[in-house]
């Protein structure tokens, strides 16, 4: 067996006397992510969390996902010494891996030291490379280090180790890595080299800066306009315009979402492109706790709530003695000192709970269904809050669904309701979906055929993707003769011609193991949000046994195989989050209504996850 390459490595001290300050930090020269690592060769990019025990990893570029092999979803959240074992499934540093420099990288982290050495390090499919490596702190304005930029040129390790044990790779798998590194060195590359001029670079240098923002960087992913902006001053100063950030938001987001942020831009001073890395990465998320004045009264528990622009409205609810309830309470939450009003409504619905209230466009909202005094409920009632005396309004349809109490619902573009599933008076559990068009003259109720539908179920979700597509997770759902928990994950597209429910993820089996530590357990009457670009989060709700579920876990529907994550959150998270007490407020804060237990619902005390910085400042 080969030797491996003699390593050197440098360690420099940054001890709190000489934290850089926001004002002092060196001047970085373009095309380099840290001025004192200018190698001649394109670079991956790796930043983790050093506020974290485990040094997660926040951000990979593109450089380290083509010459690793990895891709970002692969290694998001997880500590960058996987690079020291052999292939994805190895549980353990591989033998060849230097111990003493391993042991300083740790030491170094531990106790805020730079560093700059070499250590093998291997790709997915097990072949070795060398990683001549710097690590540099990154601190806040107090001096205290908050992430660790990590630094890779990566070259071929002169090993031969053979295939992966069990493993059988294509023969050309060397020679494609060869090319890749090839590619990435040679002149033509995007990456540009301190030595190299523009005119042997790639030929986009050519074409005019409005071609390159329209057709090129506003089709990119925020993760990928963010690389670009490393590889020379020319993309750095591209994607420094607010203007660009915007398109890129526009064409993942849509335009509904970016209306919705449009409000949260004006009101907060933020900027596009913070707003475009803080919610896709979630780096600035962060969980609060705040009272708010008002109260709710008569009190109240099963009762719904939406967000109306930066208001919360809370609607109905069951009562002393389950007597149901037909109140209209709003908390705007844009105040100095927010605080509960009860609004004086004209032509109230019928009192209620186990019902659903969406949000429709403008300041409109929708209530469907639920449990009345004389049993359950398939009405639609819209109230628009800004009209001079607010009054609800009940759709008049021929034929209706079902009546049905804890069932899901949600609206797409703003004017049409979905509802789905969930029990009859019977106790009978339903699988059917319908979809009700606000915007005709004469709304029509109409259900969606589809050749098969997921088990009947409740205490469900259903989160909107996009334009047209819908997400079905969890609830009490049937399973033969028996009702389960579940943590089944299913997609239609209402654009489709036919539409039909697709299954992306299903339930463990009764009594079984969770396949994956990242999986959230079964559960109902959970907290479901939609974030921007394909992804889902999911907290709360009742699982089996008798602890509360806390952890927040988050699906990437984009993938080509989505899998769960957990997402670690800071700050004073609520003890309990349900559905019907939950909202998303503006497109980038989660409120929590009560948060203490299930039977215990103080409503001026209100836990609130904030998905961006709303400070102002980075």
């Amino acid at each position: 067996m080969d030797e491996v390459p003699h390593k050197k490595l440098v360690v420099r001290r940054n001890t709190s006397s000489h934290f850089h300050r926001k004002g002092d930090m060196p001047q970085f020269h373009p095309g380099t992510p840290v001025d004192m690592c200018c190698w001649s060769r394109p670079c991956g990019v790796v930043v983790v969390n050093a506020q974290e025990p485990d040094h997660p990893i926040i951000y990979v570029n593109l450089v380290f996902e083509q010459i690793t092999g990895y891709r970002a979803d692969e290694v998001l959240g997880r500590n960058c010494q996987f690079l020291q074992y052999r292939g994805p499934f190895a549980k353990r540093r591989y033998p060849l891996v230097d111990n003493r420099v391993a042991a300083e990288i740790s030491r170094c982290l531990s106790e805020g030291f730079e560093f700059q050495g070499e250590i093998l390090n291997f790709r997915k499919d097990g072949s070795p490379l060398m990683n001549k490596l710097y690590i540099k702190t990154i601190c806040d304005d107090e001096g205290i280090i908050t992430h660790f930029l990590g630094v890779q040129s990566f070259k071929e390790a002169n090993l031969d180790l053979g295939p992966l044990p069990g493993l059988v790779w294509k023969k050309s798998s060397d020679a494609v890595h060869t090319l890749i590194l090839g590619d990435m060195h040679s002149q033509k590359s995007l990456f540009v080299c301190r030595n190299c001029s523009f005119k042997k670079c790639c030929p986009l240098y050519k074409v005019s800066d409005e071609v390159l923002v329209v057709n090129i960087l506003a089709r990119l992913t925020p993760r990928d306009v963010t690389s670009l902006g490393s590889v020379c001053h020319r993309f750095y100063n591209l994607t420094k315009d607010e203007s660009l950030w915007k398109l890129v938001c526009l064409k993942i987001w849509g335009q509904e979402t970016i209306s919705i942020l449009e409000s949260v831009t004006r009101r907060r001073r933020l900027q596009w492109g913070r707003i475009a890395r803080e919610l896709t990465t979630l780096e600035a998320a962060a969980w609060r706790k705040l009272t708010v004045g008002g109260s709710v009264e008569p009190s109240c528990c099963n009762f719904s709530v939406c967000a109306v622009g930066s208001k919360v409205v809370l609607f109905g609810g069951e009562g002393v003695n389950m007597q149901p309830m037909n109140d209209t309470f709003v908390l705007d939450l844009s105040e100095d000192f927010p605080e509960w009003r009860h609004v004086n409504v004209n032509s109230a619905p019928p009192g209620r709970w186990g019902h659903t209230l969406s949000c429709l466009s403008g300041s409109r909202l929708v209530v469907f269904g639920g449990c009345g005094r004389n049993g359950l409920l398939n009405d639609a009632f819209v109230l628009d809050l800004d009209e001079p005396q607010p009054t609800w309004h009940e759709v008049s349809c021929s034929t209706r669904p079902q009546p049905r109490s804890w069932h899901s619902s949600c609206t797409l573009d703003g004017t049409k309701l979905i509802v789905s599933g969930g029990c009859t008076d019977s106790g009978v559990l339903l699988s059917d979906t319908f979809l009700l068009d606000l915007t005709v003259e004469k709304p029509v109720w109409q259900e969606i055929n589809v050749s098969w539908r997921p088990p009947s179920r409740l205490g469900h979700t259903l989160s909107v993707l996009g334009n047209h597509k819908i997400l079905m997770y969890g609830g009490l759902a049937t399973s033969g003769p028996l009702r389960l928990r579940s943590s089944d994950v299913y997609i239609i597209d209402l654009s489709e011609e036919e539409p039909r429910w697709k299954s992306v993820i299903g339930s463990m089996p009764p009594g079984g193991v969770i396949p994956c530590n990242s999986a959230p357990p079964p559960r109902l009457d959970h907290a479901a949000v939609s974030l921007p670009g394909g992804r889902v989060v999911v907290f709360g709700g009742s699982v089996a046994g008798s602890h509360l579920e806390t952890k927040l876990y988050i699906l990437d529907t984009t993938e080509e195989k989505p899998t769960w994550r957990i997402v670690y959150i800071p700050g004073q998270q609520p003890k309990y989050a349900s559905g019907h007490s939950t909202c998303l407020v503006g497109g980038t804060r989660v409120v929590v209504l009560g948060g203490h237990h299930t039977e215990d619902w103080i409503l001026t005390e209100l836990h609130e996850l904030c998905l961006v910085n709303h400070t102002g400042t980075d």
